[in-house]
Parts: C-alpha cells; structure tokens; sequence
C-alpha cells in the first residue's frame, strides 16, 4: 500500500462521552483515534466508490504562497 501524505485537518464536534469511551477502545487495540478514523475513512470511500481507495500518482496540487492570482494585480 502506498503511503498517504497526511497534510489535511478534519474537526469535530462529538459528545464528551462518546469521545472518551472511543479513545478507550482505541488504546486498547494499540490505535490512536487518528489511524482508526483514517481507516474509517477509506473503508467508507471505497465502499461509496466500489473499488479500492488509491491515493493519486502525482500527490495534493498545492496553491503558491498568498493564493492564486487575479488578473491586474501585481
């Protein structure tokens, strides 16, 4: 399996609760909540799409420093 370039954030919102009965189960199979929510994540992507996830060959399209620019400006 290729490796991902983990660059993006994801927030949020969950109970409390929820969130700490998760990060449990988490440590008790040696998972941090990060890896288990990626793996989430591509399950459910490949399921939705019908084959399995394949990160892209040439990686993420990065916009240069300050933004794309506009026509007039310097």
């Amino acid at each position: 399996m290729a490796i991902e370039v983990r660059t993006a954030r994801l927030t949020i919102l969950i109970d409390p609760r929820k969130k700490a009965y998760f990060e449990r189960l988490c440590a008790e199979e040696d998972s941090t909540p990060s890896q288990v929510v990626r793996r989430l994540i591509r399950r459910y992507i490949e399921e939705r799409s019908g084959h399995p996830w394949k990160p892209p060959e040439s990686g993420p399209k990065r916009t240069p420093k300050g933004g794309p620019r506009r026509a007039g400006r310097p």
